[in-house]
């Protein structure tokens, strides 16, 4: 997932048929992104709690701490699923929006919110997440570029002859591929006809074999978890499917951290269920951008700052 140029909700027009509420992955941290969120009712009392599960101290990390701070995976990760899950519970007061999804280390944002996960347990798993998947970039050798545009055909037989794995299939002609520094290189010098390919500021082959070390790693962190079942149409990034088992959801979490994303299917999935309105939690952009794009005339709103609150309430409430 790449960060896009902000934007803002389109003027609402009709009420929405059916609202999508959006958790963002990785790469959308910035700098300060919790301290216009310290407001909220019970904003410091929670956030005590996380961080003592998370083992971080997340006020610390969302207020003060510098872009180079936040950007290891051990980080990184607790961190933007405690800015979003803080802001999603709050938008829950005001409606229930039809489905939830989120992207990456987002899916488990979407499941907390789902009522899959208490919040606690998972900012503890999503900790465990980040340092497994942190342990198996050490040493450096991997990485991962996003490639914009392009024909399809093209572009997938550029990235086979690299050597590289797909790792986000993100839709919108944005696809992000996984592996060594040296097929990172070689698709860069073979690039596809009319495609950007850029390299992303990450520690290793995300959601790929490479991490393949880390799952075993968060299986025994998940062992006697309770789960419960999705009280909210929940999708999976494996598969763009709704899953209605907690278990189920579990079992995929852990899967995915060596699997891809088909935030593509997801997209798809939402699209055939009729839905026109996304809401993406922050620190929002990059999905908002992604569904703009994909589906032209959808009402779409990025959640960057309390005053978007109210907008995206009235959205839940309708949808």
């Amino acid at each position: 997932m790449i960060e896009v140029p902000e934007q803002r909700a389109e003027p609402a027009g009709t009420a929405p048929a059916a609202t999508a509420l959006l958790a963002p992955g990785q790469g959308a941290q910035r700098p300060g992104q919790l301290a216009p969120w310290l407001e909220l009712p019970g904003a410091r009392e929670r956030l005590g709690e996380w961080s003592e599960a998370a083992g971080l101290d997340l006020v610390a990390a969302g207020t003060t701490w510098t872009a180079e701070q936040i950007l290891p995976t051990e980080v990184a990760q607790p961190l933007v699923v405690a800015t979003s899950l803080l802001v999603g519970r709050e938008l829950l007061r005001s409606g229930t929006p039809a489905r939830v999804a989120g992207h990456s280390v987002g899916e488990w944002t979407a499941a907390a919110l789902a009522g899959v996960l208490d919040d606690a347990t998972a900012l503890r798993l999503v900790a465990a997440r980040g340092r497994a998947m942190a342990a198996c970039c050490a040493g450096g050798g991997s990485g991962m570029s996003v490639v914009l545009g392009g024909e399809p055909a093209e572009v997938e037989a550029a990235v086979q002859r690299a050597g590289l794995v797909p790792a986000n299939r993100n839709g919108a002609g944005q696809l992000v591929v996984g592996g060594t520094v040296e097929a990172l290189r070689a698709l860069e010098e073979d690039r596809p006809a009319g495609a950007l390919v850029k390299r992303l500021p990450v520690a290793g082959a995300f959601h790929t074999p490479a991490m393949a070390a880390a799952v075993p790693v968060l299986r025994a962190a998940t062992e006697g978890v309770a789960t419960a079942d999705p009280v909210l149409p929940l999708l999976s990034n494996a598969d763009g499917e709704v899953v209605a088992s907690g278990p189920e959801v579990l079992r995929r979490l852990v899967a995915q951290v060596a699997g891809p994303v088909r935030w593509d299917l997801c997209t798809g999935t939402l699209a055939g269920a009729g839905t026109t309105t996304f809401v993406e939690l922050p620190p929002a952009g990059a999905l908002s951008g992604l569904a703009r794009r994909a589906l032209p005339g959808a009402h779409v709103l990025a959640v960057r700052a309390p005053e978007d609150l109210p907008a995206a309430a009235e959205l839940l409430a309708a949808g």
